[in-house]
């Protein structure tokens, strides 16, 4: 996984102004998952501020243009990766797909919704990425499709070993805009937390599962 520093501090600097971001250690928040976490990611709420919503969209076609050369189509993930994944398609001038997470279960029971053919290079786009296997079963459906997938794009990952491992294993790069390291950095500067803070957060991103016994 590649990150550019520079865009990274600065997806980091939006995602906590507007709180696509919050950070609160005190009172964690509860995952679905039943992990309890210090961090609450909702990249959706970028989609309600034009400034940010243009860099992001820019920096992700930017990031295509500059790591996967010619691509036919831009596929978004359900549901988090479908706004922002259109927006892209119109920044390239592609034509735009989406994928759900499983097949609809009325009409024609498509799993890829848009127009798509064997053969055509594919780059998904992706909001948030956790251990990744949500994401990595729409690379399957569009493989399963005969469709070449070059690769995705997220804004921001928590940088999980799973995620990593996962990735690899389906042999599919992964780009993020911004990731955890870079966020941890940018609140520490900007005073969303403190020095003492700096090492649970770490601790957390280690041992999710485990981290209120780290607390």
């Amino acid at each position: 996984m590649k990150i550019n520093s520079e865009t990274a501090y600065k997806v980091a600097e939006f995602l906590l102004q507007i709180k696509a971001i919050q950070l609160n250690k005190q009172q964690p928040f509860h995952w679905a998952s039943g992990w309890q976490s210090p961090i609450y990611c909702d990249n959706r709420k970028t989609l309600s501020y034009p400034k940010v919503r243009t860099y992001i969209r820019q920096k992700y076609a930017e990031f295509i243009r500059e790591n996967f050369g010619d691509v036919d189509v831009i596929a978004g993930v359900a549901t988090g990766g479908i706004a922002q994944g259109a927006l892209v398609a119109q920044e390239l001038e592609l034509p735009f797909i989406y994928v759900r997470s499983s097949s609809k279960g009325h009409g024609l029971q498509n799993q890829i919704e848009g127009v798509v053919e064997a053969g055509q290079r594919v780059v998904v786009i992706e909001d948030l990425i956790s251990t990744g296997m949500s994401s990595l079963k729409a690379v399957e459906a569009l493989r399963g499709a005969g469709c070449q997938v070059a690769g995705m794009v997220a804004i921001f990952t928590y940088g999980f070993k799973l995620a990593k491992d996962n990735f690899q294993n389906y042999k599919c790069p992964l780009y993020c805009l911004s990731d955890y390291d870079h966020l941890i950095e940018e609140a520490l500067e900007r005073g969303y937390i403190g020095k003492d803070d700096v090492e649970s957060l770490k601790n957390w991103r280690e041992d999710p599962a485990n981290w209120n016994v780290l607390v």
